[in-house]
């Protein structure tokens, strides 16, 4: 099947999951763009579920074509900041290392919002949705939505990183920021770091935990996570990388880093 005809395939398994969406299926151009763009529509608003075997593959081959043609990036492509700590500047999703952390909402499921363009949207959306019935089945076993500090770890599918480490970061709502959500924020750096250890992953990549809609502010954020890491590298030698999307977010984590 051409890459086209792959995407075809899987949108209309989907739709079968999702008939309330097939007027507007029907209405899509059937050209790569537009069947792409549904097809990655339909992967954020699925509910859990397990693909059949030629469907996931079908899906598996189409992520890693995109993968392929994005490519990929590791530490030797990163500015150095010495000491194992790197700064990268872009998608987290093209980072080969052991994990890779994602800002998650306490339902540890995804972004729910067709195309949004929040770390979690994009994160869940290049791994596959095997991630979202993974995080499902831990939030089931576990019996409660996840705690604001605390992280598990799932596989990360199609994702060119071997984890992915899921942590729920604090909300600050109003911009009222208080010492409580500064501990629950280092807590999100603690708890990834720890559960990576445990699964004896050696690199870790950070996105910039809470700053985006859960309105932690930047500067203080990043000086809590670079504090945080130096801290922990004392003890636990890893590799870490901060990644930042924002040239804001560069810029701080370069003062902070040089």
């Amino acid at each position: 099947m051409t890459y086209l005809e792959k995407v075809i395939k899987f949108n209309e398994y989907m739709i079968t999951t999702m008939p309330h969406y097939l007027s507007d299926y029907q209405k899509a151009p059937k050209d790569v763009f537009h069947q792409r763009r549904f097809m990655r529509a339909l992967m954020n608003v699925t509910q859990p579920l397990v693909l059949p075997r030629t469907i996931e593959n079908i899906q598996n081959s189409i992520l890693q074509e995109d993968l392929e043609k994005k490519g990929t990036i590791t530490t030797a492509d990163m500015e150095d900041k010495g000491n194992g700590i790197y700064l990268f500047q872009g998608d987290i999703t093209r980072i080969e290392t052991g994990a890779i952390v994602n800002a998650a909402n306490n339902q540890m499921l995804g972004c729910f919002s067709p195309l949004h363009d929040c770390i979690d949207n994009i994160i869940h959306s290049a791994a596959g949705v095997q991630l979202r019935y993974a995080c499902n089945t831990i939030e089931k076993i576990q019996g409660h939505p996840e705690n604001t500090g605390e992280a598990k770890i799932t596989k990360a599918y199609n994702l060119p990183c071997d984890y992915v480490l899921h942590t729920v970061g604090p909300i600050v709502a109003g911009g009222h920021l208080t010492k409580y959500h500064e501990q629950l924020l280092e807590n999100c750096y603690v708890s990834c770091v720890k559960l990576a250890v445990e699964h004896q992953v050696k690199s870790i990549a950070f996105c910039c935990i809470s700053t985006g809609v859960f309105g932690f502010p930047q500067q203080e954020a990043a000086e809590i996570a670079v504090r945080t890491i130096k801290r922990l590298q004392k003890e636990y030698p890893l590799t870490f990388i901060f990644n930042v999307f924002t040239d804001k977010d560069k810029d701080i984590y370069e003062a902070l880093l040089g």
